[in-house]
């Protein structure tokens, strides 16, 4: 049975995880509609990895069979894509400075070994995505799409949510050893 301390950031880590992904898809309408198609892509691919962040965080709490009221916070009300950028950034930022440090303590604290893998996959591509927006915020405020050559595609890695842009993905994943093959590309 997972402790109580880490229960608590497990569920806070999914909330925040699932509203990033939703953020993220939202985002990617608006940056499509403003014709940034590369910012598209990107906040699309880096939801897929808020996905996988939230599905590994809610794996570690199979073992309850409960209600569970869940908040978490997060940077909200869209707007053009800058903003998003902005706003996608800081709520990036905010889990690799505050939260998943914290929570990864917790889990080391109360020895729980997979809370301990779930929040390290995510740090780890926290900070890949916090790089990415905020290089395409500066793309964007020039007035430019994030560059991406027509042959490359933004790959993430279903196990851990680790983050490659290029023509191809690693041979294996630097985090979880995930094979190229696992991969998917955006």
């Amino acid at each position: 049975m997972v402790k109580s301390m880490t229960k608590d950031a497990l569920l806070s880590a999914f909330a925040g995880e699932s509203m990033a992904h939703m953020r993220y898809l939202v985002f990617a309408d608006i940056a499509e509609k403003e014709g940034y198609s590369n910012v598209a892509r990107l906040f699309r691919a880096i939801a897929y990895a808020e996905q996988v962040h939230a599905t590994n965080h809610y794996n570690v709490l199979r073992v309850f069979n409960e209600d569970a009221k869940i908040s978490s916070g997060a940077p909200i009300g869209p707007g053009d894509t800058s903003k998003n950028l902005d706003l996608a950034y800081r709520g990036e930022v905010y889990e690799i400075e505050e939260m998943y440090p914290v929570y990864l303590e917790i889990a080391k604290y109360q020895d729980e070994k997979e809370a301990q893998r779930s929040f390290y996959f995510a740090l780890s591509a926290e900070k890949i995505h916090a790089q990415l927006y905020k290089t395409a915020k500066e793309y964007v405020d020039k007035k430019q799409d994030f560059p991406l050559a027509p042959d490359e595609k933004v790959w993430i890695c279903p196990v851990c949510g680790h983050t490659h842009v290029g023509k191809e993905p690693p041979e294996k994943c630097p985090v979880c050893g995930a094979p190229r093959g696992m991969y998917k590309g955006f």
